[in-house]
């Protein structure tokens, strides 16, 4: 998905109001009807300390220049700004970019992820926090990203990548839909969601949920591997992904 229309941001929306101190919440709805609200804006805007503690240990690898991809309301780049990292954040909606510029994000960029470029040898660490493993969409394209991520990065970069194990869950519409999925050839946690605030509604798409074996798997040819997971207590997890 390309940057996204104002008038269709109903995820920068939320985090619009929420800066300005109207009450907001995230909907998601997945295309077979299934509707769930997420942990919400409050979130995207987490102080240090309010973090999942697998983000605060995973985020002590970070080193050289960092991409957070997916930055949101910039609580990533906020915090590695002020310990002195030069951050470039980059995301396709217009509202978190506006918002990630007024908390002071210095070097915030309204681009989608598929479309961003940068030198070889540009970042240390490319950051994917909050689930932004799930940006990758699915095999094809996630390996395809990842390649572009090799080459716009420093031999000894890493990226931090934080997913969810879809095959962790008892809630029956979930199975249901990965064993459809799987009968279309997908993988079983490619979702088809659309994200609604108010009456605004984004426009369908791609997100990935992958379990530790499928992004080991999805790094393979790409110049990248999986050295470690640091786990939640649940089903979350990140990916520390370097380069071979």
């Amino acid at each position: 998905m390309g940057v996204l229309a104002k008038k269709v941001d109903a995820y920068g929306l939320e985090m619009r109001d929420y800066l300005n101190g109207i009450g907001s919440a995230e909907i998601c709805e997945r295309q077979d009807g299934y509707v769930a609200l997420s942990s919400g804006p409050a979130a995207y805007f987490a102080e240090f300390k309010d973090w999942p503690e697998m983000e605060r240990r995973a985020i002590r690898l970070a080193r050289g220049r960092v991409l957070d991809v997916g930055c949101g309301a910039a609580r990533v780049g906020l915090y590695l700004q002020k310990k002195g990292f030069k951050v470039t954040g980059i995301d396709n909606s217009p509202f978190a970019i506006e918002v990630s510029r007024k908390r002071g994000l210095a070097d915030a960029r309204l681009v989608s992820v598929t479309e961003f470029t940068a030198p070889p040898g540009t970042y240390g660490t490319i950051v994917m926090f909050g689930n932004n493993f799930g940006l990758m969409g699915g095999m094809k394209r996630g390996k395809w990203l990842l390649r572009r991520f090799h080459g716009m990065t420093t031999p000894d970069a890493r990226i931090l990548a934080e997913s969810n194990d879809p095959y962790h869950t008892d809630v029956p519409e979930h199975h249901g839909y990965q064993r459809e999925n799987r009968r279309r050839g997908r993988m079983s946690g490619q979702l088809r969601l659309r994200v609604r605030h108010r009456k605004c509604a984004t426009p369908w798409f791609d997100y990935l949920l992958a379990s530790k074996e499928e992004m080991e798997e999805m790094a393979k040819g790409t110049g990248w591997r999986a050295t470690r997971f640091i786990d939640s207590k649940g089903s979350a997890y990140i990916g520390v992904l370097e380069k071979e």
